[in-house]
């Protein structure tokens, strides 16, 4: 019998013209056809002779079982979508369909993925270069995915300046959501910011709103529709969006010459070497400063403070502040060690500004499964070791020496400082923690120190 086949097929925006050689070939080749109704008037004209099946909107599943019952029988089956059938397309039920039923790559039935256009990027044509730097896409619909995690990726994305396309922005009972989009993009972003809603891009009923983050929600939305949201330096000028790429922050006029400090085919200067750089630089001129204060000078989580510090050059230190990483494998021996630091001093800080600091001796520093224990007659302390990634030795000339643990995002889960004996710290105790940190850090190599010798172009 013949061999099935499954071609997973992104056919663009709908437009003929915008369908690729490869998604024509596919439909040609089938002998079934499957897809959602609208899908299949799209390419209609290409459908002669074919077996047709069509489904409703949510029969996406249907559609994936149907399509491995057809390559059952020996079919070659095309399972159509527009835009790009892997991006909120039918490629991932597919593949779960699939190995669900016990299909693997080396069965029978072969299948294949045929990109298209996706709308992000069919929309984004229309409207002029709003994606020409970072972006993301954020469907807003509730229907599969808790709200809670929608709202996280939107903060997540307003916080890090992307363009974002809204994807399933509204329908007729899902009318809250992109009010909700709207109110947390504009916590981050100015309500001028340049946004484009396009309606069935490269289809009969296109249209076009040009409009701004603080009226975006006012306008004509639907499921049609694909929303574009700048970012901080998005402009729109005579109906078109653009982001620009960043040549601005490097050349004269664009095409002119290097501006002072830059250099053709090397970072920025503000840049990764540059940034820390500038860290350093603040804490030389601030020597009184704290790191929590830093971090919230630069709007970061602590632990990228503590990397700009550990990448000091000899001409180029954090005033009197030096930092050595461990990896998060090594920090139950940091901690181990510890126990020879006579008296510390434990800080903890609540995500909500709670401060503890409890004086302690080290000795009474124990480990219980994945809990470290801080405990004596006056208090009890408890950290839950799976919550730290790695740990920071630092120390600030004779006024500081400690251990900074650090979770996966940066954020100090709490930090234990050497005691002072008088007006000098414990010569035992400092003797033993310099052992650690001399055994247990890794001093970090400084950005420019990995650069070669090549200079690329900036694109």
């Amino acid at each position: 019998m013949k061999k099935g086949k499954i071609l997973l097929v992104g056919f663009g925006p709908g437009a003929p013209e915008h369908m690729t050689y490869r998604a024509r070939a596919a439909i040609a080749e089938a002998d079934v056809v499957i897809g959602y109704s609208t899908y299949i008037k799209l390419v209609q004209e290409l459908l002669e002779g074919k077996e047709v099946i069509r489904k409703g909107m949510t029969e996406e599943i249907d559609r994936c079982i149907e399509a491995y019952d057809q390559a059952l029988l020996g079919k070659t089956v095309a399972l159509i979508s527009s835009g790009d059938i892997g991006v909120y397309g039918m490629a991932g039920p597919s593949y779960e369909v699939l190995l669900q039923a016990g299909w693997t790559p080396d069965s029978d039935i072969t299948v294949e993925v045929i990109p298209g256009a996706t709308a992000l990027n069919a929309c984004a044509a229309l409207v002029g270069a709003p994606l020409t730097h970072d972006f993301c896409s954020i469907s807003l619909s509730d229907l599969l995915t808790p709200w809670p995690t929608i709202a996280r990726r939107l903060e997540a994305a307003a916080r890090g300046d992307f363009v974002v396309a809204l994807y399933n922005p509204k329908s007729g009972r899902r009318t809250g959501q992109i009010v909700e989009a709207q109110r947390i993009l504009l916590q981050h972003r100015s309500p001028e910011t340049p946004v484009a809603i396009v309606k069935s891009g490269y289809r009969q009923r296109q249209a076009i709103q040009m409009t701004t983050l603080a009226q975006m929600a006012d306008c004509e939305i639907g499921m049609l529709c694909t929303v574009l949201i700048g970012n901080s330096s998005t402009f729109a000028r005579d109906g078109l969006m653009i982001t620009p790429r960043g040549y601005a922050n490097k050349y004269d006029n664009l095409t002119g010459d290097a501006k002072t400090g830059e250099q053709a085919g090397r970072s920025l200067s503000m840049g990764l070497t540059g940034w820390h750089a500038c860290v350093r630089r603040y804490l030389r001129e601030n020597p009184t400063v704290t790191l929590r204060e830093t971090a919230a000078h630069f709007d970061v989580p602590l632990g990228e403070i503590l990397a700009a510090i550990a990448a000091a050059q000899p001409d180029d230190e954090a005033g009197d502040r030096q930092a050595r990483w461990t990896s998060g494998d090594q920090v139950d021996a940091v901690l181990n060690a510890a126990k020879d630091w006579g008296r510390l001093r434990a800080v903890i800080r609540s995500e909500t500004g709670a401060v503890a600091e409890l004086l302690l001796e080290a000795k009474d520093f124990t480990r219980r499964g994945d809990w470290l224990n801080m405990t004596n007659a006056y208090c009890h302390l408890h950290v839950d070791r799976q919550h730290i990634a790695s740990a920071w030795f630092l120390s600030q000339g004779d006024r500081q020496h400690g251990i900074y643990c650090i979770d996966a995002r940066g954020l100090v889960v709490f930090s234990l400082l050497l005691v002072k004996a008088g007006e000098a710290f414990d010569a035992a105790a400092l003797k033993a923690y310099r052992s650690a940190c001399e055994q247990y850090g890794q001093a970090i190599v400084a950005a420019e120190d990995m650069e070669t010798e090549e200079v690329t172009s900036d694109d």
